[in-house]
Order: structure tokens, then sequence, then C-alpha cells
């Protein structure tokens, strides 16, 4: 019970964190998405049961925090939460290519999800632009981030989840 509350202050901060000083780096017309990302680290963290509840409540705080519906991100969320649990499965020896790979994923579900959602409201839309000036420089930033949020939110989970000592 306890680690799902946590998610609340963490997300919290760092949708602060990001509406405030990443979306004020971008790289062409692309940001990092912290939040994102740490979803992803906590879904692959072994002893971590609660990434769901994370997923959906990373979504709602990005969902009102943003002009978008706020079904768009806790359902983007919640697709590239299963892809990562279904990887961590599949490739459990080696969390951080999981973590790179499902950054991938993550924000190209993320990123269509947002662009269907705009496209549907009425929003037109050039797709290759959108590609090329938005979700190819928000990926890599992404990708560059994933590596030191992953060792974060792995110290934040120990802390959360720690192990069982056996004697």
């Amino acid at each position: 019970m306890i680690p799902a509350l946590a998610a609340f202050p963490v997300f919290t901060l760092l949708a602060i964190l990001q509406t405030s000083i990443v979306s004020r780096v971008p790289l062409l017309q692309g940001t990092a998405d912290l939040v994102l990302l740490v979803i992803i680290a906590w879904a692959l963290q072994e002893r971590v049961s609660t990434a769901w509840h994370w997923a959906v409540i990373g979504g709602a705080i990005i969902g009102l925090a943003s002009s978008l519906s706020i079904y768009v991100p806790i359902i983007s969320y919640l697709i590239t939460t299963a892809a990562t649990l279904l990887l961590r499965r599949r490739i459990w020896q080696t969390p951080l290519l999981a973590m790179f790979l499902t950054t991938l994923i993550g924000t190209l579900i993320s990123h269509f999800a947002t662009a269907l959602s705009l496209s549907i409201a009425g929003t037109a839309l050039p797709w290759a632009e959108t590609l090329k000036l938005i979700t190819l420089p928000s990926l890599f930033l992404n990708i560059l981030l994933a590596a030191p949020i992953y060792a974060i939110v792995q110290d934040l989970a120990d802390w959360l989840h720690p192990e069982e000592i056996k004697i």
C-alpha cells in the first residue's frame, strides 16, 4: 500500500519538473517525458507489484497538468506498462536493455496516442513533420535520460521494497 501511495508525491514532483523545467529545454520541438521514464523504470523492478497503480496515477497527474484528455496519457502509460512487464519477463537478465527498448516503444505509443487524440479533436497535424520535429527528438531525449532515471528509480524501489534478509 505504501509504494502505491508514494506515487502521488513522486509524480506530482515530476509533473512540476516536466511542465516547468524540462518543457523549457526542447530539442527541436520535442521534450523528455520524465513520468513515462519513471513508470517504465518502476515496472522493470523485480520486487515491485504496483506498476499498474503507478501508471494510472502518473497518467492521471499528467492528464490533469496538460490540455489533453485525461484518458490519453492514462491509456498510453497503461499500454507502455503492459509492454514493460512483458519485456521484464522476456529480458529479465538485462533490465537496462529492457529500459531502452521500452523507452522506444513507450515514447512512440505516447506520441501516437497524443497525435491521434489531437487529430480526432480537429487539429491538423502533418504526420511526417510531427515525427521529425517532435517524436524523434523526444525519443532521443528519453533514451538519453533512461539510464540515470533507471538508477534513481532502482534506489527508490530498494528503499520502498527492502530486500528480506534470510538468516
